[in-house]
């Protein structure tokens, strides 16, 4: 191979093209994985997402590596004088000319590579001046009757992902479900096994009549929407909602006024506000017209005032289209406002699922209200019947709902279930000391000690700013209170005057802390459902 063409470009691949795959590695593991999440439930194939999306994304990356290994390569000097002097490269011709004949013999090929060099760079940046695809401007007046569906969803997920062990099952009784949980729960591993996204051992996932489970997430139809917009960086917005390879251009340009994204259509994701790149998003995936949307925390980036705007949106969206869909949130506001059922998990676990307004009413466990985030949460002990004594605070409830005596519990009450007053003419049944209050526009939120001992946070609607006073009387009526024995055994539902069941009888059904059933044992579609997961 010596003094050979062939010899001097394997010398000079041996040497350079290291910058390539060294950039091009680099360039790939940068990828968003959320991007080919996206692009498989849009129903590209493997191959279409490293053609479309992959290749594309990395493409700067690449082009980078490129570029270093041609200039690497034009330059190099040493592989080739080693390999042969003969042919030249343009280094050995330089060196050889100024070493025979001196610098003026040098100028000439020292100026063909300053050429050479600046027209690859200009060639490297000329493509971002190129024109943008045209886009047509067809509005049909009506939503896309494939998304005029009102099928439920019902399911058994059994998956083990690192140390989670994820076991839940659910037949819904609507058509927009919220998963709610605390990081780590198990929230988002769900959305992805009802995507296809993961594998699982075991279950099925069934959408009206359609079984969904034995489907690759390409051939599931359902449109993923995952906590970041995740846009290709060099796609105009309406590429990005064209990115499927069945989208309708009549659906996109639909989805496209509607979600008040009309005029930019032509806008790279750089160009667009964090709303508006949330909003290309939700329209991608409803392009498609999907059977079941997915949404994993879509709106926890961005600001409040852009982030209640889009719930509202999204809101109104679900009930003109009565799609059927499934949002992860941490936020039971958010869960109230976009969905009619709750599904509550932790750890894995399904430990209370049922109508938004009883799920939030009513929480069947600690853990669970936790996760609403309610604040006032305190242990205690039953001294008599109807009595709780916390903190050296008795506290009377409904004699019904507790456990003997001597039984340590737990009991909560939302804050702005807390009766207050300032009135010394008509106090409450408990004097209180305020010790911090924060005025959050709407209302005001205290922070009160009971008794010198018992630490609860109170919110109220008041006109009064500021507090008359710090002191302060309050009540705890016992129709709000929610206990909990401190050992986990069941805790009868309260009981009002007329002696019947309360509404947090059906949430008591479906405690964590009862028989830890097998998947199989407690998931019959239409039977024990009904029962066991509310």
């Amino acid at each position: 191979l010596t003094d050979t063409l062939a010899g001097i470009v394997l010398a000079q691949t041996f040497v350079s093209a290291p910058f390539t795959i060294v950039a091009a590695r680099s360039a790939f593991a940068a990828l968003d994985p959320a991007l080919l999440d996206v692009a498989a439930t849009l129903g590209m194939r493997s191959h279409k997402r490293f053609l479309g999306v992959a290749l594309p994304a990395a493409a700067s990356g690449i082009t980078a590596g490129l570029l270093l290994t041609w200039l690497r390569a034009f330059g190099e000097f040493g592989a080739t004088v080693v390999v042969a002097y003969h042919p030249y490269s343009l280094p050995v011709l330089t060196y050889v000319r100024f070493g025979g004949f001196g610098l003026s013999e040098a100028v000439a090929p020292t100026l063909l590579a300053i050429v050479a060099a600046g027209s690859v760079l200009a060639a490297v940046g000329a493509r971002r001046y190129l024109p943008r695809r045209a886009i047509p401007v067809t509005i049909p007046a009506t939503a896309p009757s494939a998304l005029l569906s009102s099928d439920k969803l019902r399911f058994r997920i059994d998956c083990r992902l690192g140390e989670l062990h994820l076991r839940v099952a659910h037949e819904a009784r609507s058509r927009t479900l919220a998963i709610l949980g605390a990081s780590g729960a198990g929230k988002t591993t769900l959305l992805r096994c009802l995507a296809g996204l993961v594998d699982y051992e075991g279950g099925i996932v069934v959408l009206g009549q359609k079984v969904l489970g034995n489907l690759p997430p390409e051939g599931r139809g359902i449109g993923y929407v995952p906590q970041e917009p995740s846009l290709l960086p060099h796609r105009t917005l309406w590429q990005q909602v064209t990115l499927g390879p069945d989208v309708d251009a009549n659906a996109a340009s639909y989805w496209i006024e509607r979600l008040g994204l009309r005029g930019f259509e032509r806008r790279l994701p750089e160009e667009l506000s964090g709303g508006q790149r949330q909003r290309v998003a939700l329209a991608r995936a409803l392009a498609r017209a999907p059977q079941l949307l997915l949404l994993d925390e879509p709106f926890s980036g961005l600001d409040t005032s852009v982030r209640h705007q889009l719930r509202r949106e999204l809101r109104q969206l679900l009930i003109d289209t009565t799609s059927s869909s499934v949002l992860v949130t941490h936020d039971p506001e958010e869960a109230a406002l976009l969905a009619d059922e709750i599904l509550v998990v932790a750890e894995g676990r399904l430990v209370q699922s049922g109508p938004a307004a009883e799920v939030l009413r009513c929480p069947s466990s600690v853990a669970v209200a936790r996760v609403l985030g309610i604040a006032n949460i305190h242990s205690g002990r039953v001294t008599a019947p109807g009595v709780i004594e916390t903190h050296e605070v008795p506290l009377h409830v409904h004699a019904a709902t507790l456990c003997p005596v001597g039984t340590e519990v737990v009991w909560s009450i939302r804050p702005e279930h807390v009766a207050i007053s300032f009135d010394p003419a008509r106090p409450l049944p408990y004097d209180a000391a305020v010790v911090d209050s924060v005025d959050v526009g709407h209302a005001l939120e205290l922070r009160v000690v009971v008794l010198g001992s018992l630490d609860l946070v109170v919110r109220f609607e008041s006109d009064a700013r500021p507090l008359p006073t710090t002191s302060c009387s309050v009540a705890l009526r016992a129709t709000h209170l929610t206990i909990w024995p401190a050992d986990g055994a069941t805790v009868p539902p309260p009981t009002g005057a007329d002696g019947r069941a309360g509404s947090q009888s059906r949430s008591r059904r479906n405690s964590p802390n009862g028989p830890d059933h097998e998947v199989g044992e407690y998931f019959r579609f239409g039977l024990e459902t009904s029962a066991d997961s509310g």
